[in-house]
């Protein structure tokens, strides 16, 4: 099954009200809201795109190991995933798929890392959870997200829905200000230009891991030409 499809069935049961959520109908109808209006806000257009320059990094993975950017791209092209956090089951599911298509990233020569503005404590949730074997960085107020073009700041009423869902986004991140990353995923290449890149407002819409196959591939060509 896809990535896709698995969150379609998902999200079909979650709005359905089964357990262990069993959310009201008001809860979704917030989401939906937020979610129609971030997509009307143009945020996705304005955030980087193939071509653009990536921004470097250094970020501490889940045991307080700084990881640099431009270490691994010494290495290979760089595939970055931007998430939400451990408390969202369409990410956890994201960084599943990407660690069942990560034996055909090393195999041509990728690295690849997770970003999350979650704190260290919650991305080795992620990692006991999801059985990862790739980093999962701290993105400490989200100001790598932030330079990606990602970050957004959730209107009112939705916080008060996550409120109401125990997701304390402040406690989860250690930051006051209630905002998140839209997911996305690029691929940087070794001279830092982002070859691949896919945002998408709609947090129920993740790209399917093996779509970045075709880049990673035409990288490797081009490194052993």
């Amino acid at each position: 099954m896809s990535l896709q499809a698995k969150l379609d069935a998902f999200k079909a049961d979650f709005e359905a009200g089964k357990p262990p959520y069993s959310v009201p109908h008001s809860v979704i109808d917030a989401m939906h809201r937020a979610t129609a209006e971030l997509i009307a806000s143009g945020a996705a257009g304005r955030a980087l795109k193939a071509g653009d320059r990536a921004p470097s990094f250094a970020l501490k993975d889940p045991e307080g190991q700084l990881v640099q950017s431009a270490e691994l791209l010494r290495q290979g092209p760089l595939i970055v995933s931007f998430y939400r956090g451990v408390w969202c089951p369409y990410c956890n599911m994201e960084l599943q798929a990407l660690e069942a298509v990560l034996p055909e990233f090393d195999r041509l020569g990728a690295r690849l890392v997770a970003i999350s503005p979650q704190v260290p404590a919650n991305s080795r949730k992620s990692v006991r959870q999801n059985h990862l074997t790739f980093p999962i960085l701290s993105d400490t107020k989200g100001e790598v997200g932030a330079a990606f073009g990602l970050r957004f700041e959730l209107p009112d009423y939705l916080v008060e829905v996550y409120k109401g869902l125990k997701n304390n986004l402040p406690a989860f991140n250690d930051d006051p200000s209630w905002t998140l990353p839209m997911p996305g995923r690029f691929v940087i290449g070794q001279e830092g230009t982002i070859l691949y890149a896919e945002v998408n407002p709609d947090y129920t819409r993740r790209p399917e891991a093996e779509d970045m196959l075709p880049v990673l591939r035409q990288a490797a060509q081009s490194r052993a030409a």
